[in-house]
């Protein structure tokens, strides 16, 4: 498994890795070294360090990477490689092909950056990304993997072969780790939690999440963001600002939490107000939790929302929206409990982990019925 953080091997990919293994095959996760890379070899996996900058562009920096990728496939020999995320799609392509591995599965877990910015180099630089990952989704030993159904279309018109293609819904959710909490320590004076996670990035709507804070200020909310900056993002929110928006009083940041599960318990509402996502485990976690989800009507999102039967949905980039969707939760506890008793039913029919992990090996005995792995996470 390839990926570009050893962080998103750890949050999203060892239960597959494990079932994996419990199959008898071999599994090589790489990623570029991290904090997570122990835990994963203290999880009994294998992993390796691959150097390799998220937002680097210098071609003799690239070509090094490349070259590295190729001689750690040649040595491992490997039936499949399954690359997650689009620099490691066309990366882990590009080095199997050198390499001569037969078979790969590329994961697009999200079209990024560059695909939802407004920034005219960002633009540019979608154009030609969708020209190289032309050559990342082609092959009768290839296939692709999207997470919803946008993404699908897009890709279909850069020029995938709908052949390739695989909607699967994420990396799925353990439904028996998150569940709801039937009493979660309500009182007539504690304020009601709006909780958002995610990684600090102005395109998860940030922004419009302390916009949205500002408007309902003294209606008895609090407002909570967990998650760590991304500094390799382009779209990372500086540290100043974070500051400010604290020290303003609005959200309180938790920075990056471990223990989900009682974070979740502690909310009433979940909120994503994000540009655009692949699908969002934080909002597939929350619904697993019972929780009433408001999300923005963006790919991703609306693809585990059905607008005022599980959720509700908002446009994107405004606050006014969000503190509105917000508000009508928080005034109507019992449209509250009806969406997040649906959220949770939804997220046990289609986003369990059990079943994505079943889709997924589906996918690898299209290519090889007996196979070794090694699995590249980026």
């Amino acid at each position: 498994m390839y990926a570009n953080t050893d962080w998103y091997l750890y949050n999203f990919r060892t239960s597959l890795a494990r079932k994996i293994q419990s199959l008898g095959y071999s599994v090589l996760m790489i990623s570029p070294a991290g904090a997570y890379g122990p835990r994963l070899r203290q999880m009994g996996f294998r992993w390796e360090p691959v150097e390799m900058e998220r937002r680097s562009l210098r071609p003799d920096v690239e070509a090094l990477v490349l070259w590295r990728l190729v001689r750690l496939f040649r040595r491992e020999a490997p039936c499949i490689i399954h690359s997650f995320t689009i620099k490691c799609v066309l990366y882990g392509s590009l080095a199997g092909f050198l390499a001569q591995v037969p078979s790969r599965i590329n994961a697009v877990t999200g079209l990024g950056y560059v695909f939802t910015s407004r920034d005219r180099k960002a633009q540019l630089l979608a154009r030609a990304l969708s020209l190289l990952m032309r050559f990342a989704m082609v092959g009768g030993r290839t296939r692709v993997i999207v997470q919803n159904h946008d993404d699908k279309d897009t890709l279909v018109r850069i020029g995938a072969p709908e052949t390739n293609l695989r909607l699967i819904a994420g990396s799925g959710v353990d439904c028996e780790r998150f569940f709801p909490r039937p009493q979660r320590g309500r009182g007539a004076s504690r304020p009601r939690k709006i909780l958002y996670c995610g990684r600090l990035l102005w395109d998860k709507g940030l922004a419009e999440l302390v916009g949205a804070a500002g408007i309902l200020r003294g209606r008895g909310l609090e407002f909570i963001a967990a998650g760590a900056p991304d500094p390799g993002n382009p779209a990372a929110i500086p540290a100043e600002t974070i500051q400010e928006w604290q020290a303003e009083g609005l959200v309180r940041f938790l920075g990056h939490v471990e223990d989900m599960r009682a974070l979740y318990a502690d909310a009433d509402i979940f909120v994503l107000p994000s540009y655009r996502e692949g699908l969002p485990k934080s909002l597939i976690e929350a619904a697993a939790c019972g929780l009433p989800l408001i999300a923005t009507e963006v790919p991703g999102c609306k693809d585990v929302i059905t607008n005022g039967q599980d959720g509700l949905l908002i446009p994107p980039r405004s606050a006014s929206a969000l503190a509105t969707a917000i508000w009508r939760l928080a005034a109507n506890p019992d449209l509250a409990r009806k969406l997040g008793a649906a959220s949770r039913e939804k997220a046990l029919r289609c986003f369990d982990e059990k079943l994505v992990i079943k889709q997924t090996l589906d996918v690898y005995e299209e290519l090889i019925p007996d196979f070794a792995l090694v699995f590249s996470a980026n």
